[in-house]
């Protein structure tokens, strides 16, 4: 997965009927725009920047919708990860809600003929328009479920990506000045193992070391390679650069004590708590920890895109999808219009998110400026390549396997590839038939 979240588990309804005056919203017939009541449900925790700029989104609905009655719910995210199917495939399920993007989710889901076709809308109120092509990828699926191609079945209004975070104040006790290449960070890093100081907080139980892999394969990689390995264009050779300068490059870091080897056995959480604490000078992670970072860390700390590479490990954020039995189709379609907007996208951008649509220039804080205006200059290049478990299903446990075993020294490059290379090449396989 992207990202590890907070699983939130406390349930809201929020909303008043008021009058009895007709829904707004286009009457394409039979869609439920005569319908009286939207049933909304997401799992972002209500601080969050989406969970903050989603309660604003619902109060405009209501205010563009008298007489319409939201039935929101806060579900746990796990909660609609393992049951989706069962549950939007009921008369019990919402008429719009947040889902994890990606072939195993929304793209098994639109395959399955459980969620609604929005391509039309999605033309008709200019969503293509606002998105680049790499963040329309998580929002299109084919008729198997691939992502990348075919009709629309979800809508993203926020984005993501990974990034160097670093300690300002380590970085100017040592010397150290910003890398703007990977020979810089190469050197950077030189300077603080001289100095007895490891440079990188890691995690090998978990996602952060697959993520540090796929960054350093994507420093060699082109959009070919992404659509190679993440839609399966042409076949992969994992023997190959970039994912053996991947491979290769990390051992060569651990080797070189710019990665420490017990961190192995730990997880996200530790190699975050190592950053706030001060005591690690750089993480390679995403933004999904800028919010905490923001509110934690007490030190001068900053962020800076992977120096050198034009694709980072990164995409949109989950999707607003519509089930095929929704009974308010049209009101769930103003609803996701709604959070394109200007003031939805700069309410996510000054509460620390990273908005699909913003303007930097409205944003207040340098910092959440800076993380804007990274993502866009990734965004406006095509620069987003996903990340890198996503192609098959069950891919994250074969990658955490592989790179712990790469840290610790138990394997060697060509072996973890050898490891990775097989449950890739079945996935693919069963997914596409070939």
């Amino acid at each position: 997965m992207g990202r590890i979240r907070n699983l939130v588990a406390a349930v809201a309804v929020a909303a008043i009927a008021t009058t009895t005056v007709a829904a707004c919203g286009g009457d394409d017939g039979g869609d439920g725009s005569d319908a009286k009541t939207l049933k909304l449900w997401h799992y972002e925790s209500a601080n969050s920047a989406m969970g903050v700029a989603w309660d604003r989104a619902i109060q405009i609905f209501k205010d563009e919708h008298p007489g319409v009655e939201v039935q929101f719910e806060r579900k746990a995210f796990e909660q609609i990860q393992q049951n989706a199917g069962m549950i939007i495939n009921s008369s019990e399920g919402p008429d719009v809600m947040e889902y994890n993007k990606g072939n195993a989710t929304a793209g098994l889901l639109s395959s399955q003929g459980l969620l609604t076709d929005l391509t039309d809308e999605a033309g008709k109120r200019g969503w293509a328009d606002k998105l680049s092509p790499s963040l329309q990828t998580t929002a299109r699926y084919s008729d198997k479920g691939v992502m990348g191609s075919g009709n629309w079945y979800g809508v993203p209004n926020y984005g993501e990506y990974v990034m160097v975070y670093y300690n300002k104040d380590l970085f100017d006790r040592y010397g150290v000045k910003v890398p703007t290449t990977l020979d810089e960070m190469t050197a950077a890093m030189d300077t603080f193992v001289g100095k007895g100081v490891t440079p990188l907080a890691e995690a090998g139980a978990e996602y952060p070391a697959g993520q540090l892999f796929y960054q350093l394969a994507l420093s060699k990689a082109d959009r070919a390679f992404v659509d190679d390995y993440q839609l399966y264009k042409n076949p992969v050779d994992f023997h190959a650069d970039p994912l053996k300068y991947g491979a290769d490059t990390f051992a060569d870091w651990v080797r070189k004590g710019y990665v420490a080897k017990d961190s192995a056995s730990l997880k996200a959480e530790d190699m975050g708590t190592a950053f706030i604490s001060g005591k690690a000078p750089m993480i390679v992670s995403g933004s999904w920890w800028y919010g905490r970072f923001k509110s934690e860390i007490k030190f001068n700390w900053d962020s800076f895109l992977f120096p050198g590479n034009k694709l980072q490990a990164g995409s949109s954020g989950n999707l607003w999808v519509v089930p095929a039995n929704s009974k308010a189709k049209s009101l769930a379609y103003d609803f996701i219009d709604i959070t394109l907007r200007p003031e939805i996208q700069d309410l996510i951008g000054n509460n620390g998110g990273v908005p699909v649509a913003g303007d930097p220039s409205k944003i207040s804080d340098p910092k959440d400026r800076k993380l804007i205006e990274n993502f866009n200059t990734v965004s406006q290049q095509d620069g987003l390549a996903f990340y890198p478990d996503w192609p098959v299903p069950g891919y994250y446990d074969v990658l955490v396997a592989g790179f712990q075993g790469l840290i610790n020294g138990s394997k060697s490059p060509d072996q973890v590839l050898d490891t990775i290379a097989k449950p890739y090449a079945d996935g693919v396989k069963e997914i596409t038939g070939k």
